[in-house]
């Protein structure tokens, strides 16, 4: 059962939007942004919402009222392969309305998209959507802040300033459980030279103890953030949401930011499982992705953590340019020390998707032994997990593939969402050359390009160095 406190019944004068999230029901009512612009919507218009999951994404969660009943249709993509999905949708609910998308995904790169959608937004929507619903047609949306309909040069990424934070929120079984989201801050303050977060969220901001909610009437709190330790005031929040019988749940731990305190709160908040993201077990490929954290330090918070968690979860790369197969086996030769610590592990493993406005945009995928060479990397993994007793998530190489044609593909590759094989597409996984434009240029997240190549050219010669 879900407690939604915005639902309300449709009276004339008020426009219909449907709010899509193209994805599993779990995803999308465990996501802040989506929780904000619902509330804010519900001020403006009548707001439905819809997931892949409840009738095929094809009629309103809240009612079951078909999607070409609505005028507006606002989709969220927060994943790349979450397009087929809402190209399915558009297509089959024969939606004759104003189609706009907007999300991480378009923020980092909405060309393959054109021709599918009427408008994109770019950046965080607070405060844009009243212009935005009010529009009658597509040609109205242009010149708004922040809308790329595909005929403007250059599109400034919008941001905004967080002040108090939504006091109600819909309450439902979510990738967190029952609980109510807390976002503690937008942005990162770390370097990490993979992470589109970095970029497309920039300047990092926190909310302030003051602009945090009163909760009532539910158990858990999610504390969200690309790194919720990172936040000055981060150990004092825990405590006090823990102090008051709440459970917590951060979305993220970083190894560097752990403590005996934090470890006694975390699990006086009934977290159960550990999870980290070392990312490389390779000193020397942690300087090429500045993820700053040693395998010291992340040695030293998972002995702090000993005896306190049921299960660690570790999240690392493979892919990265200059990795050698010793320095993926050493992934597993690292886990088995820290079985000391706690005894059951799991490593959940991803190849480095070259992301957009990161100083890694312009490497291959795959890194030099391309796909073949990931496939073999993967297997021989798998095999030295299950001997030393570590679970394993394996990852699917197609869905990393389809997620890197289009990130980084222009509307050339529009043919994968009409059905074509990826194959087709596999050009598009090699590299870019410095100079060349890149599809995603246009946008502005107030970057200097060449102040990236400078940064891309930096970590390539740590590579050239190391003589990986």
């Amino acid at each position: 059962m879900e407690f939604n406190p915005f639902q309300r019944r449709f009276r004339k004068g008020l426009r219909k939007v449907a709010l899509v999230y193209p994805n599993r029901y779990v995803g999308g009512i465990a996501n802040i942004g989506l929780q904000q612009i619902y509330a804010e919507l519900n001020d403006l218009a009548f707001c439905e919402r819809f997931y892949a999951d409840f009738f095929e994404g094809l009629r309103s969660f809240e009612s079951g009222t078909p999607l070409s009943e609505f005028e507006i249709a606002l989709f969220s993509l927060q994943y790349e392969t979450d397009y087929f999905k809402a190209v399915e949708i558009l297509k089959k609910s024969n939606f004759k309305g104003i189609k706009i998308a907007g999300g991480p995904c378009v923020m980092e790169n909405p060309k393959p998209l054109l021709g599918i959608f009427d408008a994109f937004f770019i950046g965080e929507v607070e405060g844009k959507l009243e212009e935005i619903v009010s529009a009658r047609s597509p040609e109205e949306l242009s010149g708004i802040e922040g809308v790329y309909t595909g005929k403007e040069i250059r599109v400034k990424r919008v941001y905004s300033k967080l002040g108090k934070h939504i006091e109600t929120e819909i309450i439902g079984e979510g990738a967190y459980g029952r609980c109510f989201l807390v976002e503690l801050g937008r942005g990162c303050v770390r370097r990490c030279s993979f992470c589109l977060v970095r970029q497309i969220y920039a300047p990092p901001r926190w909310r302030r103890l003051e602009d945090l909610p009163e909760i009532k009437d539910v158990k858990k709190i999610a504390l969200i953030a690309p790194s919720p330790t990172d936040h000055p005031n981060f150990k004092e929040i825990l405590q006090f949401f823990v102090e008051r019988g709440f459970e917590v749940s951060p979305s993220s731990l970083r190894a560097d930011n752990i403590d005996q305190e934090i470890a006694e709160l975390l699990t006086r908040a009934n977290v159960k499982t550990l999870t980290l993201a070392p990312e490389t077990a390779s000193e020397e490929l942690l300087e090429v992705l500045r993820k700053e954290i040693s395998f010291e330090e992340l040695r030293n918070a998972v002995e702090i953590c000993s005896g306190k968690f049921e299960k660690l979860k570790l999240y690392y790369m493979i892919g990265i340019p200059g990795e050698s197969v010793e320095d993926v086996l050493r992934i597993a030769e690292r886990a088995k020390e820290l079985k000391r610590f706690i005894p059951r592990i799991e490593i959940s493993l991803n190849p480095l998707v070259p992301k957009p406005h990161t100083p890694l945009q312009w490497l291959s995928f795959g890194g030099e032994g391309g796909i073949k060479e990931l496939r073999r990397k993967i297997e021989m993994l798998q095999k030295e997990c299950i001997k030393h007793g570590i679970e394993f998530s394996k990852p699917n190489l197609r869905e990393f593939i389809l997620q890197t044609i289009l990130a980084r593909g222009d509307e050339s590759v529009s043919g994968l969402l009409n059905g074509e094989g990826y194959r087709n597409y596999l050009r598009s996984l090699g590299s870019f050359e410095l100079d060349k434009e890149l599809p995603w240029d246009f946008i502005d997240h107030g970057y200097k390009k060449g102040k990236l190549a400078e940064e891309f050219e930096s970590l390539m010669s740590v590579i050239n160095k190391k003589g990986f």
